[in-house]
């Protein structure tokens, strides 16, 4: 096991970052977790947390994987429907004794409890990272509040537009989706319930979702390709991110009237960006986890999933590892193979359905 004096400074209070610290501060490690924004970022909409998800926060905390299940709801039934209404296909989704099963919840709260987790005095607030360099041996950070860290081992977890990866794979950029989405939680107690996953099939430019998250309220999610236009490329949103009238009204009345119940202040909209699979996760002393080390398209589920299965490799590898560079190894020659057919089966998924489709015809 690598020394209980191993100090650990992880960039981004996501939920890849929360849970590696809070797992690693478990573990007797000296973890030091930055966050640029001056409270954690609970905000955010659904997520639906596949069972592999599930497991690794289950094995990782048992405690915590509670609460997540008394956080949302089970998703039961998948239904596939076209732009006017009509069933085209149901699934519904069965469970075996004791099988954890795929959760529709909240990022917010699987965010505050992975927060409750983690020891204060560990989570650094108003800390955007700025540079990086190391030794052999010891690699030190600084931040633009002026605070400086030195350790043995820096994780960045500070999501697609990373600035930590620079210093493992430089040059990389999020390669858009073609896709705007537009997402939000709202008040809901009849049109998405029971654990139902309701999509609407891209038809005529146009992907729609709604889940049941319990409690009465429901997800939805409004996708529509559009090219980006040259001022717009590589940010993380349109200038305009109102939803286009003409576009919303392609969707049945029902589903339409879901998304113009909700208030605008909580609607959150975003270019869709993944990233190219990367030669390696690490150089030196400084990792990558989450989405900064393989952001993927949604279609498979597996951002967050991902990143929960990075945090609890990596501390099964530092209790078993006998020193920090056969650690790297050891977790790199597990991780990346699997992160690799996750990117490119969720991208492959993406141009299936349409997305992405312009981007691979030209």
């Amino acid at each position: 096991m690598i020394s209980s004096n191993c100090r650990v400074g992880i960039v981004g209070a996501g939920t890849s970052g929360v849970y590696l610290g809070s797992l690693l501060a478990s573990q007797g490690y000296k973890v030091d977790v930055f966050e640029k924004s001056p409270v954690p970022r609970t905000d955010g909409c659904g997520i639906l947390l596949v069972g592999s998800g599930m497991r690794a926060v289950n094995e990782g905390n048992p405690k915590l994987c509670q609460k997540l299940l008394h956080s949302g709801t089970p998703v039961k039934n998948f239904e596939f429907r076209n732009l006017k209404g009509g069933v085209a296909n149901s699934e519904s989704v069965s469970y075996d004794e004791n099988e954890l099963p795929g959760m529709l919840i909240h990022r917010k709260a699987i965010l505050e409890a992975l927060l409750e987790e983690l020891p204060q005095d560990c989570l650094h607030l108003n800390a955007p990272f700025v540079s990086a360099t190391q030794t052999e041996k010891v690699v030190t950070a600084t931040f633009a509040n002026g605070e400086t860290w030195e350790g043995d081992l820096l994780v960045g977890s500070d999501g697609i537009f990373s600035k930590v990866r620079e210093y493992v794979v430089p040059g990389v950029e999020p390669r858009y989706l073609q896709d705007i989405v537009w997402r939000s939680v709202v008040e809901d107690n009849e049109f998405c319930t029971e654990g139902n996953f309701i999509v609407y099939m891209r038809g005529r430019g146009i992907y729609v979702n709604f889940f049941d998250l319990g409690n009465g309220y429901t997800h939805w999610g409004f996708f529509i390709e559009k090219k980006q236009t040259e001022s717009e490329k590589g940010l993380p949103y349109p200038h305009d991110v109102g939803i286009p009238t003409e576009e919303l009204e392609k969707v049945p009345e029902a589903a339409r009237a879901v998304i113009k119940a909700t208030p605008a202040e909580q609607i959150v909209c975003n270019y869709s960006y993944d990233i190219d699979p990367l030669p390696q996760l690490y150089q030196g002393r400084i990792l990558l986890l989450g989405d900064a080390a393989h952001a993927k398209s949604p279609t498979r589920a597996r951002g967050m999933t991902a990143g929960f299965e990075d945090a609890l490799a990596l501390s099964r590898h530092l209790q078993e590892g006998s020193n920090i560079d056969a650690v790297l190894a050891s977790y790199q020659s597990e991780r990346l193979p699997i992160v690799h057919e996750y990117q490119e089966t969720s991208r492959e998924i993406s141009r299936k359905i349409g997305r992405s489709r312009k981007k691979k015809a030209a």
